[in-house]
């Protein structure tokens, strides 16, 4: 969409000059003037020097349109697709989208892609989803070389090549699109399509972190954490955690979580591990969800509940995670929040013991010794 000065004004507070101009696009538009039917329909559309109304933009848009305008295609195209000032139909957004490519408006081309590659409003088709964001990617439009990148990855629509997202994500990356950046560090972090470097990783990460994107911020957290690319400094761990946490990331959440627990870069506060932990554990994130049974379990941070203990580690248990079922086990062994049940103990025990957890193990190599003392201690997070 033309990127026109979304000013808002009232029609009163528009300079004379401006006023001038609008009354010609008007009687240029009466005419027949697809570029002013086009532009009026712009200020239409951003209430610019008029109130705003998207029916009257759609009206001329449609004008402009017919006429074989591009821009004024692609407008269109838009409001089909999100039933803006028409009512919202997929088959005419992918006409005028198509209308507008093949006249090749990158933007449109990429669109085009988009509705091939999710089948809206057309039959999903990869392969020519791929076409279309090659031939938008070549233009330079950064939406469609990050796509292109990612098809490539996962050889979507084009045969798998690692060089070549490397290449497309790179030309996104480099114009600041954010998800590529995040993208092209983790091709730098696994060393895929090119040789691994954690320090280019962390500064392509870095970059897309700084324009807010969650999961770098989390991984340039990890990376400060671990000290891969960068020194280590666990304050700016937490940094890259909390800011990350904050947009919802359940893995950084669950890493502040331990950071509080352990101390690393703040002081010891299992109350706000908890808080964290519950974050994560609600987001369904089986490592929080044991953290915070073994939390119940204990009474850190939060109050001592048993049959919280068990809800929580039933959920992480039912995921798969060998320590959950190993303290869900141990719970059904001693009745911990549940009814005893040495069956299902040793159920839990076994599957635990069948992904390697070593207490786990030593249950079943202890043949389910029924032990009298206090067994809290084997609780482990």
């Amino acid at each position: 969409m033309e990127n026109t000065d979304n000013y808002n004004h009232k029609e009163n507070d528009v300079p004379q000059e401006q006023k001038k101009t609008l009354e010609w696009y008007i009687k240029a538009a009466k005419q027949g003037d697809a570029d002013a039917q086009f532009l009026l329909g712009c200020c239409y559309e951003q209430g610019y020097g008029m109130p705003q109304d998207y029916n009257k933009a759609a009206e001329l848009y449609i004008k402009a349109a017919e006429q074989g305008l591009a821009d004024a295609q692609y407008n269109l195209a838009v409001f089909y697709e999100n039933g803006i000032g028409v009512q919202q139909d997929y088959m005419k957004a992918v006409e005028w989208y198509t209308k507008a490519a093949e006249q090749g408006d990158a933007e449109a081309l990429y669109y085009l892609g988009l509705c091939y590659e999710n089948g809206r409003g057309v039959m999903m088709d990869y392969d020519k989803a791929a076409i279309f964001y090659t031939k938008a990617a070549k233009q330079g439009d950064s939406n469609a070389q990050n796509h292109l990148g990612y098809f490539y990855i996962k050889g979507i629509g084009v045969k798998q090549d690692y060089k070549k997202a490397v290449e497309w994500y790179s030309k996104a990356a480099e114009q600041g699109y954010a998800d590529a950046q995040y993208h092209l560090g983790c091709c730098y972090h696994e060393g895929i399509g090119v040789q691994q470097d954690y320090k280019k990783a962390a500064e392509w990460y870095t970059k897309a972190a700084e324009q807010g994107d969650a999961v770098a911020q989390f991984n340039l957290g990890c990376f400060y954490y671990e000290g891969n690319g960068v020194q280590k400094d666990y304050k700016k761990a937490i940094k890259w955690y909390r800011k990350s946490a904050k947009l919802g990331n359940a893995d950084a959440q669950f890493n502040l979580g331990l950071c509080y627990e352990n101390g690393y870069g703040v002081m010891i506060d299992y109350d706000k591990a908890a808080v964290f932990y519950t974050k994560a554990a609600k987001q369904g994130l089986a490592n929080a969800q044991n953290n915070l049974g073994y939390f119940y379990v204990k009474g850190f941070g939060v109050q001592q509940d048993y049959k919280k203990a068990v809800e929580w580690y039933t959920k992480a248990a039912e995921q798969g995670d060998a320590g959950a079922q190993n303290n869900l086990g141990i719970c059904y062994e001693k009745g911990y929040g549940v009814m005893q049940d040495y069956k299902k103990a040793e159920e839990l025990y076994k599957k635990a013991a069948e992904q390697g957890n070593t207490h786990a193990k030593s249950k079943i190599l202890s043949k389910r010794r029924r032990r009298t003392n206090d067994d809290n201690s084997m609780l482990v997070n």
